[in-house]
Order: C-alpha cells, then sequence, then structure tokens
C-alpha cells in the first residue's frame, strides 16, 4: 500500500550521493574555503581596535542568516519546514556559537597566528569521533599519519610564535582556542551523526547562523560591548567579508562538502588554513616567508597525501 501524502510529506529526504575521495571540484572548493579562512583571523584582529569581538561575530553570523535565508528562497529551499532537524539544527547552533566566543575572544589575548594553529586541532576530533558514525570512514595507520604530519609542519612554521614561555594573558587565548578547535570538531560531527545529514547545506547553515546571531550578540549585551560611534570604510569592508564571503560563500560551500565527501579527508585539507595565513601575512604585511614557511608546505602536501591516496 502506497503511503498517504501527510506522511509521503513527513518522511525525510533521500540522503544525498556521498563520495568515497575527493575529485577536483571539492579540491577545488577546499582550497578556496581555507584560502578565505586563512585571511578571516588576520581581518577579524584588525578589526578589533573599531569592533568589539561579539559584537563583530554576531553581526557576521545575522548578515549571512539573512543572506542563506534569501539565496534559499531563490532556488525554491524550504528552510521551515517540519524534518525532524530542529534538535540537531539548535545543538550544532550552539556549538558554532561558543566556538565563535572562543575564537573572537580569544584573539584579544593571543595572536592571531597561534590562534588559528591551536584551532586546526580539529581535524582530529574529527578523525576521531567519525569511526564511531561511519565505519568506512575510520583511519589507517598511514592516514593517521599524514594527520600528524600535517598539524606538525603548521606549529613548525609558526615555531617562532609558539617557543619561549606565555606572558601576560595569553594562556587564556590559547586555551579558547583549544575549545572551539573541540568545539569545532563537535559540529562536524553533529552534522554528520544527525538528521540534519540529510538536509540541505542551506538549511545545515541557517541553522548555525541564526542560533549564534542569537547567542552572540546577548553576549555581546551581557559583556557590556558598545558599538562604535562611527564606521570607518575599513571596519564596513571587514564586516562584508567577514559576513558576505566568509559567513555566507565559504561557509555554504563547506557544509555542502561535508554532506557529500568524507569528513576526515576534508578535515585533512583544513591544515593548509595557518598556511595561507602565512602567505597573507608576506604579501599584506610585508612579513618574511623563511624556510620553516616552505619546508612546512612541503609538510602539509605530504601529509594531504597521505590521507587522501588510494
Amino acid at each position: 500500500m502506497s503511503r498517504t501524502p501527510a506522511l509521503a510529506a513527513m518522511s525525510p529526504p533521500p540522503a544525498p550521493e556521498r563520495k568515497l575521495r575527493l575529485d577536483a571540484t571539492a579540491a577545488g572548493l577546499l582550497l578556496g574555503c581555507c584560502l578565505l579562512w586563512g585571511l578571516q583571523q588576520i581581518v577579524a584582529k584588525a578589526t578589533l581596535p573599531q569592533v568589539p569581538p561579539l559584537l563583530q561575530a554576531a553581526l557576521r553570523s545575522a548578515v549571512a542568516a539573512l543572506l542563506v535565508w534569501a539565496w534559499a528562497r531563490s532556488r525554491g529551499i524550504a528552510l521551515f519546514r517540519r524534518d525532524g532537524t530542529l534538535p540537531a539544527g539548535l545543538l550544532a547552533g550552539a556549538l558554532f556559537a561558543v566556538e565563535f566566543v572562543c575564537i573572537y575572544i580569544g584573539l584579544g589575548h593571543t595572536s592571531a597566528s597561534r590562534l588559528v594553529v591551536l584551532v586546526y586541532l580539529a581535524p582530529f576530533v574529527v578523525a576521531i569521533g567519525m569511526p564511531f558514525i561511519s565505519s568506512s570512514e575510520s583511519l589507517r595507520p598511514r592516514q593517521w599519519a599524514g594527520l600528524a604530519l600535517g598539524f606538525l609542519a603548521v606549529a613548525f612554521a609558526f615555531g617562532d610564535a609558539l617557543a619561549g614561555a606565555a606572558h601576560g594573558t595569553r594562556w587564556i587565548g590559547d586555551a579558547l582556542a583549544v575549545v572551539a578547535a573541540v568545539l569545532w570538531g563537535a559540529t562536524t560531527l553533529a552534522v554528520r551523526a544527525t538528521r540534519l545529514a540529510t538536509a540541505s547545506a542551506e538549511k545545515t547553515l541557517f541553522y548555525q547562523l541564526a542560533v549564534s546571531a542569537l547567542v552572540l550578540g546577548a553576549a555581546s549585551v551581557l559583556r557590556g560591548e558598545a558599538w562604535p560611534a562611527a564606521w570607518s570604510g575599513f571596519a564596513l569592508g571587514s564586516m562584508f567579508f567577514q559576513s558576505v564571503v566568509v559567513a555566507f560563500a565559504s561557509y555554504l560551500a563547506w557544509f555542502w562538502l561535508v554532506r557529500h565527501y568524507p569528513a576526515t579527508l576534508l578535515s585533512s585539507f583544513t591544515f593548509l588554513t595557518p598556511l595561507f595565513g602565512l602567505l597573507f601575512g608576506w604579501a599584506l604585511l610585508d612579513e618574511p616567508v623563511t624556510p620553516q614557511l616552505l619546508m612546512a608546505l612541503a609538510g602539509v602536501a605530504g601529509g594531504i597525501w597521505l590521507v587522501n591516496r588510494r
């Protein structure tokens, strides 16, 4: 007997076709995302003197959520249909919000380079958790070695910044970065382990942006942050970049990738992000590209090859 229309409407959408390996499309999108994310922390930290941290984070989430809503509406994608994803969406949104509370407050206590290195512990969280969700994504020893090589290469690139005794409140920023890494990994696992795995990328991202806009906005008010008396061209440009380019476009691409490709393989590529941050520092701030950086780039490339080769 066929199902009634009401039951059919309540049934979850079919699971997206999942690919076992990264193809050229995935690699291209990942490189673009890593490039943008490498610039993100530099821009956010540079904006702190003009726009408080939690206000920055709340505004970018609010603007990006509106853009995702408009995008989904233009493409006929239902964001508010009851499909059983609300509990998972609220969980993912809460994890996403607290992650960026840690990142934006952490930037006020430690350097962007130190923070971005520690945040990219997240792939290890994903690699450890994914076998409990999907046995097909268990890592072999060779792939664990690739992840380890990638992280060690990133740490090596920032050896000067990470060396020496911590001073002042730097330890607070470092601790917040580690917490943010765990939360980022947990968000990816939550998306894969719940009904969000069958939701559209637009709906998954909208949950996180909408919930985080509310949580971050409330946290900004409770922290007593003040709106800028006047917005400079740099501050406006920074918020456009953080909201439209990063939080809307690159995150939409990321969640589309998470739905269609193995999360552990995707996470291995994100080790490129802090190295792109170093390259942007050289290009925009005239910082030198040292032999350390070139060796680290080789290490990251080797780690990605170990994780992804057949």
